[in-house]
């Protein structure tokens, strides 16, 4: 019953009981699913994926230039993106943190910076993701949305880009 000077809820012992008894009855009657150790589909995004990025022209998204990336997305959020697409002399790992959106939806945002040949730090390449996972867990597919900063923190350059990807296990 509810007290309403209380504002809470008390159950008395018998209803308890017969409640505790109830939901041990429905229990017994669902029927047990097993999840394997391989079933992804349960894990989301968490992981590491082998990516193929695609470079587009955001005008017409037709491709400029395609290359290999590995993403490990952690427990808690953080991620973690090496990339074929510059050179590792010249740039760090990107960076940065993702989020569960709605059902198979993520988001990702991932920062690496860049340096010139000399060692100077001249840009910092944000990349931001909208995440797509498959029905089973093994492949996702998403789209990036690339800014370049100068190191005021301006914007100089936007780009577009689209990645498939599959579990690296």
């Amino acid at each position: 019953m509810i007290s309403r000077s209380s504002k809470r809820f008390t159950v008395s012992g018998r209803a308890a009981v017969w409640f505790l008894t109830g939901m041990l009855f429905l229990g017994l009657g669902l029927p047990a699913r097993a999840q394997s150790e391989g079933d992804n589909s349960q894990r989301g995004l968490e992981g590491a994926w082998r990516l193929q990025l695609t470079v587009r022209d955001c005008d017409t998204l037709q491709p400029i230039r395609t290359f290999p990336a590995v993403f490990t997305f952690a427990k808690g959020g953080t991620a973690t993106l090496i990339t074929a697409g510059q050179l590792p002399s010249l740039a760090t790992t990107g960076l940065g943190a993702w989020r569960h959106a709605h059902g198979h939806n993520y988001s990702a945002v991932t920062d690496a910076f860049v340096f010139s040949p000399a060692g100077v730090w001249i840009q910092t390449h944000r990349l931001t993701r909208a995440i797509e996972v498959s029905i089973d867990g093994d492949a996702f597919t998403d789209t990036v949305a690339l800014e370049i900063f100068d190191t005021n923190g301006n914007v100089i350059v936007t780009g577009c880009a689209t990645s498939v990807a599959s579990r690296l296990e």
